[in-house]
């Protein structure tokens, strides 16, 4: 789980101050409305003034560009910068006989730099405190302190203090919005991963369990049909029994091979590499002989990848034990071919059939799970008396 960052962790911390483009303007603000102004504001004075003023503002801009360019310095930190520019302000206001104008687009830079209200209220109060004292002492002895320049200052203060705490409040509730929606946000992706880690296990018992029945349920059945037709021929066929002897053993490895497969100690698939007509002829083979059925083949040479070859093993092995169990069929016949738009595994009886809307068998289901994941569709055809026809289509796309 990744850590969400704090919204308030930069350097530039004040309420407007994790903006990028506040400061932008800010900047471009500052220096057209308060710095070049300021300049030209003492070209008409005299050269000592004037040469002072340019002196003061130079001086601040360099700081201000080193506290943008390098905020982490260890020298001019943003606090340190602020009491600096209130002292310019006095010096400039002290110079011109007042600085409000100055003082009024600065402002921005006492709730940009700091963190908390409290700072800021201080700093821009000792700017105000600056901006006051400096143009009052230029007046001499008998100040007058309710000039232009001095209400100017105060008024913007009270403003400015007023407009900041409003925005700390304001941004602060967002922030914290902000940042309740991010944990719930966290918690709606945990849910849903716990829900996509349920669903997983789900679909992970689904497979264990298809396969199992296609596997090795159908193998102990085998093995049980073959045990008890063994014990019946013992005495009368041994070498009928020595043969069903010999499936039951083989039949046997076959479950132990796919049992570790099922528990990941084998390569997946249970599936031996080969031609999937070569694999089906086995099963089929298998199949006549333990059942003593007829089977008639026709397996055309189909060319497809190790998942569509399992898939069709598992249709003909699901649809060959239950016509085992349940047709009672002397014939039994399986087409494969491949056609423009897929493969087809065709697998038919002649056994006493059923009503395929009152089957609802876990094999059938399997099947056509299995083929669903391939983009395949199984059709089942049967009535009663009449045998059963089981079509699996499996679409070429799924073979790109």
């Amino acid at each position: 789980m990744t850590e969400r960052p704090q919204l308030n962790d930069r350097y530039f911390s004040g309420p407007l101050g994790t903006s990028g483009t506040f400061r932008l303007w800010n900047t471009v603000s500052w220096v057209l409305l308060g710095l070049l102004p300021t300049a030209v504001a003492v070209l008409d004075t005299g050269e000592a003034k004037r040469y002072w003023s340019w002196g003061l503002l130079t001086l601040i801009a360099l700081c201000y560009a080193v506290v943008l360019a390098l905020p982490r310095n260890p020298v001019l930190r943003p606090t340190v910068f602020l009491v600096l520019l209130s002292l310019v302000m006095g010096g400039v206001s002290y110079l011109l006989g007042g600085a409000a104008a100055f003082y009024v687009v600065s402002l921005p830079h006492f709730w940009t730099f700091v963190r908390g209200p409290r700072p800021s209220i201080a700093l821009s109060g000792l700017g105000a405190a600056t901006t006051v004292v400096g143009g009052t002492l230029r007046q001499g002895w008998s100040p007058q302190f309710l000039t232009g320049n001095n209400v100017a200052t105060v008024v913007a203060y009270a403003a400015g203090v007023a407009l900041g705490l409003w925005l700390h409040r304001f941004i602060g509730q967002s922030n914290a919005r902000t940042e309740q929606l991010a944990a719930e946000l966290e918690e709606t992706q945990r849910e849903l991963t716990q829900a996509h880690q349920r669903q997983g296990a789900v679909a992970e018992r689904e497979r264990i369990a298809r396969e199992i029945h296609d596997t090795l349920a159908q193998g102990f059945a085998s093995i049980i049909v073959l045990a008890e037709a063994a014990r019946s021929a013992i005495a009368t066929d041994p070498e009928k029994c020595d043969r069903q002897l010999l499936s039951i053993t083989q039949t046997a490895r076959e479950n132990f091979a796919e049992a570790r497969v099922l528990v990941g100690s084998a390569p997946q698939g249970g599936v031996a590499a080969g031609s999937v007509s070569a694999t089906l002829r086995r099963t089929l083979d298998r199949f006549a002989e333990d059942t003593g059925l007829t089977v008639t083949t026709e397996l055309a040479d189909v060319d497809c990848d190790q998942t569509t070859r399992i898939a069709l093993l598992r249709c003909t092995q699901e649809s060959l034990a239950n016509v085992r169990k349940h047709a009672a069929a002397t014939t039994v016949g399986v087409v494969l071919a491949r056609y423009p738009h897929g493969i087809e595994l065709e697998i038919t009886d002649d056994g006493r059939g059923f009503v395929v809307d009152e089957a609802h068998g876990f094999g059938l289901v399997g099947m056509r799970k299995r083929l669903a994941e391939l983009d395949g569709e199984l059709t089942v055809t049967s009535s009663v008396g009449d045998g059963t026809r089981v079509l699996a289509v499996i679409p070429t796309n799924s073979q790109d």
